[in-house]
């Protein structure tokens, strides 16, 4: 193997890696194994061992390739030739799109002499894009461990149960609709995993799994279970939450070994009494009790003939099936579907997923206000044949009556507003959104302008302002000859407002009038307007030499005098003029002679939001930091809330900022962050300001600095981003230099570092930890030397593992960040810290085997069952030398030996 090692560095002369890859390490080879899924090109670099070192690569055991490698399709033909390969790993999710989320792999079938892996026993193809099961796969004899997780199988093969050393299967996250009868044949099965598809059906069949100890099918459409499964004796988790399940049999009571069943989210009225008495049951979510049939999240009608089904999901991204039938779908996020009976005249796959807002993208009106992330739907386009109904939970904005909240899509390469209605929770800031569709895209709620609107025909109408109603416009007789849709918006203005931004107490306006049309052709014939006489004025005391009507363009940066232009009639309380083209019209009462630039900066002010940004560090841990940027009403409130946890300075002077706006933050004097950040520009992290959002991210910081001897006093500046489109002239000109950009600065402080026991380096990758024994005398013992073993085999998996043991997303982003350019050192730093916590723990071993199977490592978990198995037996025969064996002990006591 070592010139295989040799060539899996692949250095050039200049001792470079090709195209800028890192160098593979041992971490991609050890032994008889290959990990290339943490490499861009790892197929590229697999097929050039397989060409030059071809009897070194057929040797292989254990190989692990990214599906999301565009070279995949090539690399299969080649697999086939590694006779002895135990192992196999073909998972996507390796690259992420534009907004973040992980992309399916290539896979969609398999060559059919992949049947010749005889010694294969673990295969993963997770997140791949397989609709049937690759048949090959049925001819693997040795096959104990089976993953085919976030597919699109709609069904098994009939003959599925000739798999017969299956072990373990998963196929959650796929659109199964039923089980082949063949089931009942896996004998030696022990983890069924079958959550998240659409099952309404199990066989008999399924009571026949004899050895299965955990059982998940939660999140499909199971109206009822088989009493079949009473027969599982070795049953001991079974997940039935999130299903239509009106009934359970009283059997399941019976069950010896069973410790969690989970009937939460279904359709449930009452439950067996043997079964209510059970400590480990979980209900909640049901309509125990009830004689009604109801409509709340969670609960669902009695009647199979108009039941909705209600479908459940705990991710931010996912799928599900809609069906003629029609059904009810609850996201994890609150928001809401209905799809009416016959919406969908096929089965159909809906993908959704909740997006950050991207400005680039989401395109808001002047005066708009954000008020959700984003919602995308898809496959976009596909037309319903009924309406289907989404609910949209938001937080209640702090906009005035003049606003109104809409749900926003985009359609046909531009944003439209759809007609919603909104429902405010007593006693609550939720409120929710409700609109109709007849097709998917991408979905946002906005507060905009209050809009009345009316089809023009060519006889004329009257429409005016719900705000105020003495505003007014007045379409006459032949002003069109083909009806044209007009809209009216209205942004009120307070004389206090004008009177603070202009610093003089005689300028007075009116509101502002937006008018917009259909049509790109003027009117035939003059449209009438009626605007109120600006706060004081009236046809008495009216000056004609100081009353200004101005005329904006769309985005309100040029505001031209067209008083002179216009014939102005006055009553003693309206002006009325006439116009024939649609813009913004703004009357004002002033002695100013130059009026449009004063209505200019008066107008962009409107826009702007007073905000306070605020860094805090975690009283526990002080490099973490907390950032935000909070408008100037709630600055209180969120220091209250968080003065708990952290402690920090003042908040920084108030700034100004529009909605969407970018901005970024700059750890300085001796503090850094993780540049490989995705939302690090140049050593910046990226913020956009949406006023009735988070502008909150924490993040965990260093310093190259030596602080054994002192603190590290640094700071972080916030500084404005991409000058908006249109802006006020006085803000432009603060923006010209890099220093103008500047915003704000709050002092940060890292403490001195106090010496700890394992401060000295060992050979061990640099680390040093005391000598370990994990776990007890019954469930066996893993040593230093073990743990050491099994981090040789962890690969780019080190991150999902260490979720799963338990350790938080902060800790496991600061080990990643604190070994970035070391693999090895990551997976060790991750699984030694979490050895440490837990070396007291006597079940900390089972979690470990747990966390391996969870985290799609059946090969790992085998290898601790293994270790723990040989220590079992060695315990045993020790025992049975000295004459100390006891019948009830020696089963279950055991240690690892090195």
């Amino acid at each position: 193997m070592q010139k295989m090692a040799e060539l899996l560095g692949l250095r050039d002369e200049c001792g470079e890696g090709t195209s800028g890859a890192p160098a593979l390490t041992g971490s991609a080879l050890a032994d008889n194994r290959l990990n290339l899924d943490v490499y861009p090109d790892g197929c590229r670099r697999f097929l050039q061992l397989f060409k030059e070192q071809w009897g070194e690569v057929v040797q292989v055991e254990f190989l692990r390739l990214s599906s999301n490698d565009c070279l995949l399709d090539t690399t299969l033909g080649s697999l086939p030739h590694l006779k002895h390969l135990k192992s196999l790993v073909l998972k996507g999710g390796h690259a992420r799109d534009e907004f973040g989320s992980y992309q399916h792999g290539s896979l969609t079938s398999l060559p059919p002499d992949f049947g010749n892996l005889r010694c294969l026993t673990h295969l993963d193809l997770s997140f791949n894009r397989l609709s049937t099961l690759p048949s090959c796969i049925l001819h693997l004899p040795s096959l104990r461990v089976l993953l085919v997780s976030h597919n699109s199988l709609v069904t098994l093969p009939e003959d599925f149960g000739c798999l017969s050393k299956l072990t373990f299967f998963s196929a959650m996250k796929n659109q199964l609709k039923d089980l082949p009868q063949s089931i009942g044949e896996l004998s030696m099965l022990q983890d069924l995993d079958l959550s998240e598809n659409a099952l309404e059906l199990l066989p008999e069949e399924v009571g026949s799994l004899h050895n299965c100890t955990e059982l998940d099918l939660s999140g499909n459409r199971l109206l009822s279970i088989p009493d079949s499964l009473a027969n599982l004796k070795s049953l001991r988790r079974l997940h039935l939450h999130s299903n239509l399940l009106v009934t359970v049999p009283a059997s399941l009571a019976s069950l010896p070994n069973l410790s969690r069943l989970d009937l939460q989210n279904n359709c449930l009225r009452a439950i067996p009494a043997e079964i209510q008495t059970l400590p480990f049951v979980h209900v909640r979510g049901n309509p125990l009790g009830e004689t009604e049939p109801s409509l709340q999240a969670g609960n669902c009608k009695a009647s199979a003939a108009s039941l909705y089904n209600v479908i459940y999901s705990c991710i931010s991204s996912g799928s599900f099936t809609v069906t003629s039938e029609g059904c009810r779908v609850v996201l994890a996020c609150g928001i809401r579907f209905c799809f009416p009976p016959g919406a969908a005249s096929d089965p159909l796959q809906i993908y959704f997923r909740s997006l950050t807002p991207d400005p680039l993208w989401v395109k808001l009106r002047h005066h708009d206000v954000l008020l959700s992330r984003v919602l995308e739907l898809q496959p976009h386009g596909v037309q319903f044949q009924q309406e289907v109904q989404i609910w949209m939970p938001y937080i209640s904005p702090q906009t005035p009556h003049q606003h109104e909240v809409v749900v926003r899509t985009f359609s046909r390469q531009s944003w439209s507003d759809l007609r919603t209605r909104v429902k405010q929770k007593r006693k609550s800031k939720r409120c929710v959104a409700h609109c109709c569709v007849l097709h998917f895209s991408w979905f946002l709620v906005v507060s905009r302008l209050v809009q009345n609107e009316c089809k023009v025909p060519a006889e004329g109408t009257l429409l005016f302002s719900s705000v105020d109603p003495n505003i007014k416009v007045i379409f006459p007789p032949g002003v069109t000859k083909e009806p044209r849709s007009v809209k009216l918006q209205v942004l009120p203005v307070s004389a206090e407002e004008i009177q603070e931004i202009t610093a003089n107490a005689g300028c007075r306006a009116s509101p502002l009038l937006y008018l917009s049309q259909d049509s790109t052709v003027d009117f035939l014939k003059p449209v009438r307007i009626q605007l109120p006489l600006p706060p004081g004025v009236t046809g008495l005391n009216l000056d004609r030499s100081r009353l200004h009507i101005l005329h904006g363009d769309r985005e309100g940066q040029t505001w031209n005098d067209i008083t002179s232009e216009v014939v102005l009639e006055f009553t003693h309380l309206y002006a009325v003029f006439e116009v024939t083209h649609f813009s913004w019209y703004w009357l004002w009462y002033t002695t100013k002679t130059y009026i449009g630039g004063i209505a200019k900066k008066v107008y962009e002010r409107l826009r702007l939001y007073q905000v306070n940004f605020i860094a805090l560090q975690r009283k526990k841990d002080p490099e973490q930091v907390l950032l935000q940027c909070v408008p100037k009403h709630k600055v209180d409130p969120v220091l209250k809330k968080l003065q708990d946890r952290y402690r920090g300075p003042e908040p920084s002077d108030m700034v100004e900022m529009f909605e969407g706006e970018q901005f970024f933050a700059a750890f300085e004097r001796g503090i850094s962050i993780d540049m490989d950040r995705p939302d690090c520009v140049d050593g910046r992290l990226s913020f956009i300001f949406y006023s009735h959002l988070k502008n909150m991210k924490e993040i965990y910081v260093t310093s190259p600095v030596d602080r054994k001897g002192q603190a590290v006093k640094g700071q972080v500046s916030f500084y404005r981003g991409a000058v908006p489109d249109s802006i006020p002239e006085d803000a432009s000109r603060r923006r010209k230099a890099p220093d103008s950009l500047w915003l704000a600065t709050l002092p940060i402080k890292l403490p001195q570092l106090k010496p700890r026991w394992d401060e000295k380096p060992s050979p061990l990758y640099g680390f040093s930890f005391p000598p370990l024994n994990l776990g007890n005398a019954e469930t066996g013992y893993l040593t230093q030397a073990n743990l050491l073993s099994i981090a040789r085999r962890v690969g780019a998996d080190w991150q999902s593992i260490g979720l799963n043991l338990g350790l938080t997303y902060q800790q496991i982003e600061r080990i990643g960040y604190n070994n970035r350019e070391d693999l090895n050192k990551q997976i060790l730093d991750m699984l030694f810290s979490w050895a440490q916590q837990n070396s007291e723990d006597p079940g900390c071993v089972s979690r470990l085997i747990t966390a391996m199977k969870e985290s799609g490592r059946q090969d790992i978990a085998d290898e601790v069952e293994a270790i723990i198995e040989l220590g079992r037996q060695k315990y045993s025969e020790s025992i049975r030398r000295v004459g100390l064996e006891q019948e009830s002990s020696t089963e279950d006591s055991a240690i690892a030996m090195m």
